[in-house]
């Protein structure tokens, strides 16, 4: 966090299946997810002719199973309410809540809607029954021993030899919880501890929240620390595009009671554009007008405050790189009290943690380095004084040596950790799967016997016109042929696909092709491919693509240019 951060505030379509169990209808039937009703009863009458018992007397048992499941797909698919349904909410829609909102409603647009309104119900009562702890611990190191030494006449040689001192010098713990009692009222407790030079001081407060409607809210709150207090503070936005903030403060101390009123008065001037001015009474007193501008990829403040005893002018700019999850920030800031410029990096390790780092370098405060890990609700920073004044080794050092430990500590222990978590959790899923993953693979055998017929007579079929023949295809983990069958990740897909051949032409949509019919899932959570060699009029073919991309074979760009 920045030292005058304070000043100027700064899904796809279609659900996503989690289980490696559940069927995916549009991949069984292997139809695109915008599948016309004629392209769905064209897909199941030629599952029927593949999987019909009456075709398979020999094996009634296996076509009776796959039968019924494209029978199941097409019931599904072909009917409009339950297509949403099986959209938004996958199989257990079905099974439960989604019947629940087909009696209530009637287009696949009201289903929905519906949904997302019973989910925000649940997320609500959710919330209701929780508390959002969040915490800051602070640990300040005095580390300006290391570059400005107070070395005596008498004493040179001696104090050359030690070693540089270090010291913690400042500590400070907040901890807060958010209960919310309704959808509407909120209560925050905070309580903060808290040592600087051997000087300590803890506070307590609760906040009582409400929120009035759609455009206002306001809050109460008391505390206890250097005395009691009592603070109000209300939100409200007015003619769409203005907002105004006004709260009040009353502090009992020793020397008296002490008042303190602020009002906020802001309007976003476009859609990436705040502008507002801030007054403040009491002790200290200030008038600060501020424009925010701000984009996915872009954030820029100018700042300019008018006050007793301190008015200053700033500008900082932030730049997200969202590919890699990380920000660079720059900031200015000159005033009665000196100058500051600021600049620092932050990068998002996981999904919920995140590290930074900031240099501060001005007159007088000197040279500070401050370094923030958040993880989870928690969030820990590190200001390290590296120097009272403006010493070049020190801002060296400290811009240097935070990059150099982040990207050794990387290469060196996070990259090899993180593949660890990795490998350790697809092992975990496979053995967790492992029933699930034997049932799928008996399927996909069961399936593939069951074209055999079907397979003779399309590979006689394209054979005589010199059409398209599968000659060999895997789908999993393909690396190489030995590492292919040593590790089971690789499974042979060539009579599936061959089955799938019409009219010399195989048309895979877009999406995980574990689900079509003799495939299955041989590696889950891994990053699978699937590689085919074809002969087409006689010219032999090969193509390897990740297992989400659509497929379309013959293709020019497939030939292979040299032939014996």
């Amino acid at each position: 966090m920045s030292d005058f951060e304070g000043n100027c505030d700064d899904e796809g379509d279609g659900f996503q299946r989690e289980s490696i169990g559940e069927d995916d209808y549009y991949a069984f039937l292997n139809l695109p997810r915008s599948a016309s009703t004629s392209e769905i009863n064209s897909a199941f009458r030629r599952a029927s002719r593949l999987y019909h018992p009456d075709k398979h007397p020999d094996d009634k048992v296996k076509a009776e199973e796959m039968f019924t499941r494209a029978k199941r797909a097409h019931e599904v698919l072909s009917d409009e309410r339950r297509r949403a349904i099986y959209d938004t909410l996958g199989v257990k829609g079905l099974e439960t809540d989604g019947w629940e909102v087909v009696q209530r409603t009637k287009t696949p647009a009201e289903i929905r809607e519906e949904y997302e309104q019973l989910a925000q119900e649940r997320e609500e009562r959710r919330l209701q029954q929780r508390t959002n702890p969040q915490g800051t611990f602070v640990v300040g190191v005095d580390a300006t021993d290391v570059f400005e030494r107070y070395v005596p006449d008498d004493e040179e040689e001696y104090e050359h030899s030690r070693l540089p001192n270090l010291e913690i010098n400042q500590m400070a713990l907040t901890q807060s919880i958010d209960a919310m009692l309704t959808s509407k009222d909120t209560v925050t407790v905070q309580g903060s501890l808290s040592v600087h030079n051997g000087t300590g001081n803890g506070s307590f407060s609760a906040v009582f929240r409400r929120i009035l409607s759609a455009r206002s809210w306001g809050e109460v709150g008391a505390s206890a620390g250097s005395g009691p207090g009592l603070h109000c503070k209300a939100y409200t936005t007015f003619a769409n595009k203005m907002f105004a903030t006004m709260s009040g403060s009353m502090q009992f101390a020793a020397a008296g009671v002490r008042p303190a009123a602020t009002a906020i008065v802001g309007r976003h001037l476009d859609t990436h554009t705040l502008g507002y001015i801030a007054w403040r009474a009491g002790s200290p007193a200030s008038l600060t007008t501020c424009l925010v501008w701000d984009t996915s990829t872009h954030h820029a403040a100018v700042s300019l405050c008018f006050g007793v005893p301190t008015s200053y002018a700033m500008l900082a700019y932030t730049r997200r790189f969202e590919a890699a999850d990380a920000k660079l920030r720059l900031a200015a800031k000159v005033g009665t009290f000196g100058a500051l410029l600021e600049y620092g990096a932050e990068r998002k390790l996981t999904a919920h943690s995140s590290l930074g780092a900031t240099m501060s370098v001005g007159v007088p405060s000197g040279v500070t380095l401050k370094v923030k890990l958040h993880r989870a609700s928690q969030t820990y920073v590190f200001p390290i004084h590296l120097a009272e004044s403006v010493v070049p080794a020190a801002v060296l050092y400290g811009t240097v040596a935070p990059l150099v430990a982040y990207y050794a500590a990387r290469a060196l222990l996070y990259h090899p950790w993180l593949l660890r978590q990795r490998r350790r959790h697809a092992e975990e899923t496979r053995e967790k799967h492992a029933t699930t993953l034997a049932q799928r693979r008996r399927e996909a055998e069961a399936a593939v016997a069951l074209m055999a017929a079907t397979v003779a007579r399309v590979l006689e079929l394209e054979t005589q016109r010199h059409g398209l023949v599968i000659m060999q295809a895997w789908y999993g983990l393909l690396v190489t042929e030995t590492s292919r069958q040593a590790a089971g990740k690789v499974i042979d897909v060539t009579v599936p696909l061959q089955c799938q051949v019409k009219d010399s032409k195989l048309v895979l949509h877009e999406g995980t092709k574990a689900g079509l019919p003799g495939f299955y899932d041989p590696a889950p959570t891994e990053e699978k491919s699937l590689h085919v060699l074809y002969r087409f009029h006689d010219v032999v073919h090969e193509v390897t693509m990740p297992d989400a991309e659509p497929l379309r074979i013959p293709k020019q760009s497939h030939r292979i240019q040299t032939q014996e």
